[in-house]
């Protein structure tokens, strides 16, 4: 098993990416702005990274929409694109550790999950993609004899990829993978907090033999250059994962430039659900930690709000109280911590502020073993009689928080789990799948888990209802469909002699 000592080995020697990649080279911006990345964990400057604005993210979108046109990518043989995307893959695996220290170091992640998400999932996707690429057919309508009709599915362009900061390359990954597979080129704004990784992807797939211009890189501040690529009337599409508040700009952007097509997966304030009939095992509660605490709770689909029926919640309490005092929080880059700091120092104020409005509000916390002095941390917090009225029961806090709200019977626990504005994710625990199965078609959200907490894997589409998202969806076949316009082609051939 690795060590501190060697990941720390690997953080003192790895060069920072700072720079844009614009039309196939590494760029300062054009004002020779920066902005500084902070390591969550030290409070330390990482590096100075370039800081695009309007003019820069203009540059990559001419470069981009240049090489679309010229169809060196968009019109490129499958073979080639195939071939292009399973070297990406490969070379991900290859520098997976290092990447994995980048992003550690960027994000506060711990490292097991960094080696995790860009060892094992993130190659996954440029795979998956690839190999999707010579097995995708287009259609042929019934028609009269006479008459062909081609259904067949096009890259829509020019796209915006505008990531968040809590899972940068695997939620990068989502979305590039599939953009590439369909044709398109790429302008990607990552987001400030934590642009590393997605540099570096951009320097690996041009080393993968990824033509320039196809994939840009504009790091910036989001009022900035992700206004200016959601403006931009050259963008033939945007597709955006972070908040429902900045989701709604991206609407007003398309509507006030060229009608773009817009994608959104947003936030949540996902259920967790114990029926009357769950056996509270140590595993119901690994996964019930699991879902509030993975990724220090900044998970858009985080079951925060955990609803137990009333006959289990006492010993579902007792159990996760006892639970929490486990969960070891600390130096992101040591292969046992579990949980790791917040992604900013003001984030960190933020949620801190829904612990103490909670307690205000009349909930009872309890809180996990006590953090380092040095990095954005909090321990894991646990309300145990949290209320369905309360503000923490209603707004999504994005940090190590866990509320059980007690509910009577199945009606009751339905009523409470639909009373959001959110619709991302769910999760069941019960003997019964019968009934946890009719339970999950009553909850308006994109994914429901069953005696488990998960989003799917590759092959499953995730993406919200409500203010959680729009109809599209990343992973899956339906990835893409954001990336991809129908057209149909209808020709006379001719009577049958």
């Amino acid at each position: 098993m690795s060590t501190v000592a060697h990941y720390e080995t690997i953080a003192s020697n790895l060069a920072m990416p700072a720079k844009a990649v614009i039309d196939g080279r590494l760029v300062h911006a054009g004002t020779g702005e920066t902005f500084e990345t902070i390591n969550p964990a030290t409070e330390k400057t990482l590096v100075a990274v370039a800081s695009c604005g309007s003019l820069d993210v203009d540059m990559a979108v001419r470069a981009a929409r240049k090489s679309f046109d010229s169809g060196v990518w968009s019109r490129a043989g499958v073979s080639n694109r195939k071939e292009i995307l399973l070297k990406l893959a490969e070379l991900v695996r290859r520098h997976s550790e290092q990447l994995a220290v980048l992003e550690s170091l960027d994000t506060g992640k711990p490292i097991t999950d960094c080696q995790n998400e860009i060892g094992n999932e993130v190659p996954k996707f440029f795979q998956w993609y690839g190999e999707l690429l010579d097995k995708s057919y287009g259609k042929v309508a019934p028609t009269e004899r006479d008459i062909l009709a081609l259904v067949i599915e096009e890259p829509i362009g020019v796209v915006g990829l505008v990531l968040p900061w809590n899972f940068p390359l695997l939620i990068t990954a989502w979305k590039v993978a599939p953009a590439l597979a369909a044709g398109c080129s790429i302008v990607l704004k990552p987001a400030e907090q934590s642009p590393l990784t997605a540099i570096r992807l951009a320097e690996l797939a041009l080393q993968a033999g990824l033509p320039a211009g196809v994939f840009n890189v504009v790091p910036g501040i989001g009022e900035v250059a992700g206004r200016a690529l959601g403006v931009h009337p050259d963008v033939d599409a945007v597709s955006f994962t972070g908040s429902s508040e900045v989701g709604a700009h991206f609407l007003r952007y398309s509507s006030d430039s060229n009608l773009k097509r817009i994608a959104l997966e947003m936030g949540g304030k996902s259920p967790l659900i114990v029926l009357d009939d769950a056996d509270i095992t140590d595993d119901l509660i690994n996964q019930a930690a699991l879902a509030a605490y993975w990724n220090a709770g900044q998970n858009c689909s985080a079951n925060m709000r955990q609803l137990v029926d009333v006959s289990r919640r006492d010993e579902f309490i007792e159990r996760l109280q006892t639970k929490i005092q486990t969960i070891k929080v600390g130096n992101p880059l040591d292969p046992a911590t579990e949980v790791g700091p917040m992604i900013t120092g003001s984030h960190r104020e933020r949620v801190l502020s829904f612990i103490q409005l909670g307690q205000q509000e009349g909930a009872t916390a309890t809180q996990g073993a006590e953090p380092p002095s040095t990095g954005f941390y909090i321990p894991p917090t646990l309300f145990s009689d949290m209320t369905p009225d309360m503000t923490i029961a209603r707004e999504e806090i994005f940090g190590p928080v866990l509320g059980v709200i007690a509910t009577s019977g199945l009606e009751d626990t339905l009523r409470v789990a639909r009373d959001t504005k959110y619709g991302l994710h769910a999760s069941i625990f019960s003997r019964d799948f019968s009934k946890a199965f009719a339970l999950a078609r009553r909850i308006p959200c994109g994914t429901v888990s069953i005696n488990s907490f998960s989003e799917g894997d590759i092959t499953t589409p995730f993406g919200g209802y409500k203010l959680s998202g729009s109809a599209a969806r990343d992973k899956g076949l339906e990835a893409m469909q954001q990336y991809q316009q129908t057209k149909t082609i209808w020709s006379v051939v001719g009577a049958d002699g």
